[in-house]
C-alpha cells in the first residue's frame, strides 16, 4: 500500500507526463492515464467545445463533466478552479465572471502551471492567476472565493477531507462549489484499485458515492445536490491491462459501477450552525 505522499508524486509525476501530451492522446485513454485505447471516444470527457470561454489550446481532455456550466457563476465574482491543468476550466470560468471578476486556478504540477500561465499570457486574461500549491492547503486567504469549481481532480487526492475543510475555509460565507468526480457504486477488483496507472487515471483513487456524499455533509456544507450523473464505461483493451477476460467479464456483470458525478454544496453562512435560525435563514 502505497503512503499518501507516494500517491501524490506518482500523480504529479504522471500529470507532469500529460502536460506534454495533445488532447488526442490523453483523450484516448482513462483521464490521461496513457495505456491508449483503441476506442475512438472519450471515456471520461464531456464536449466543452461549445461553451463560452473556450480555448482549445487549454483542453487535455483530462475532465469528467462540465461544473462550470453548473457553477452559477456571477458576473465579479471570484472563482477557484481546483486542480486547473492547462486552464480550460478556469478560461470558461472567466467568460462567466467577466472582466470584473478573478479566477485563480491551483495545481500542484509545476508542468501544468507554466502551461496554463502561457495559455493566459498568449489570450491575454490579466484577471487569471495559477498558483502552484496542494489543495489539501491551498495558497489562498480564507473567505475569499464566492465559488470553487473543480474537474475530476478530488478523486487523484488521497486525504478528500483535508481538501473539504480547506474548500469551507477558502469559500465565503453562503458561498459554494461545484465538483465534477469520479465515484463508485460496489467494489472496484483489487487490481484496478492497486493499479498505479488507473489511479492516475481517476479511477482507482474514486471512493463510494455514499462516502463522498458523507464526507461532504460531514464537513459542514448544506444544499448538497448531485447536478448531473453519468455512467463511465471503460473499455475492455484498458481493462485487459488489469484483468483477465474472465475477471474482466465477471465485471461486467456484477453490479459495480463507475460514475462521474457533478455535485453542488454550500457554505453555511454561519458556518459550524445548522442553517435553521432567523439569523441565518
Amino acid at each position: 500500500m502505497k503512503t499518501e505522499q507516494e500517491l501524490k508524486e506518482l500523480v504529479k509525476q504522471k500529470y507532469s507526463e500529460i502536460a506534454l501530451q495533445d488532447k488526442a492522446e490523453n483523450a484516448a485513454s482513462c483521464c490521461g492515464s496513457g495505456g491508449c485505447s483503441t476506442e475512438v471516444y472519450n471515456i471520461m470527457t464531456d464536449d466543452y467545445t461549445a461553451i463560452d470561454g473556450y480555448k482549445q489550446e487549454a483542453d487535455l481532455g483530462l475532465g469528467c463533466g462540465l461544473p462550470t456550466q453548473f457553477a452559477k457563476i456571477k458576473k465579479g465574482d471570484i472563482v477557484i478552479d481546483l486542480g486547473s491543468g492547462a486552464g480550460n476550466d478556469a478560461f470558461i470560468a472567466r467568460a462567466e465572471t467577466g472582466e470584473s471578476g478573478k479566477v485563480i486556478g491551483i495545481d500542484f504540477t509545476p508542468a501544468m502551471i507554466q502551461k496554463a500561465r502561457e495559455n493566459a499570457e498568449k489570450l491575454g486574461f490579466n484577471n487569471v492567476e495559477f498558483r502552484q500549491g496542494d489543495i489539501e492547503k491551498m495558497p489562498v486567504s480564507a473567505e475569499i472565493a464566492d465559488v470553487i469549481v473543480s474537474n475530476c481532480v478530488l478523486n487523484l487526492v488521497p486525504n478528500k477531507d483535508a481538501v473539504l475543510k480547506e474548500i469551507l475555509r477558502v469559500l465565503k460565507p453562503g458561498a459554494h462549489f461545484s465538483i465534477s468526480d469520479i465515484v463508485i457504486e460496489g467494489n472496484l477488483p483489487s487490481a484496478i484499485q492497486e493499479g498505479a496507472e488507473m489511479y492516475a487515471g481517476c479511477v482507482s483513487g474514486a471512493i463510494q458515492k455514499d462516502d463522498y456524499l458523507a464526507l461532504i455533509l460531514k464537513n459542514g456544507f448544506t444544499a448538497v445536490t448531485i447536478q448531473k450523473s453519468k455512467a463511465i464505461v471503460i473499455p475492455d483493451d484498458i481493462l485487459s491491462e488489469y484483468l483477465s477476460a474472465e475477471e474482466t467479464e465477471q465485471f461486467r456483470n456484477s453490479n459495480t459501477g463507475i460514475y462521474s458525478i457533478t455535485v453542488y454544496a454550500e457554505k453555511p453562512v454561519q458556518a459550524g450552525k445548522d442553517c435553521c435560525t432567523p439569523d441565518c435563514c
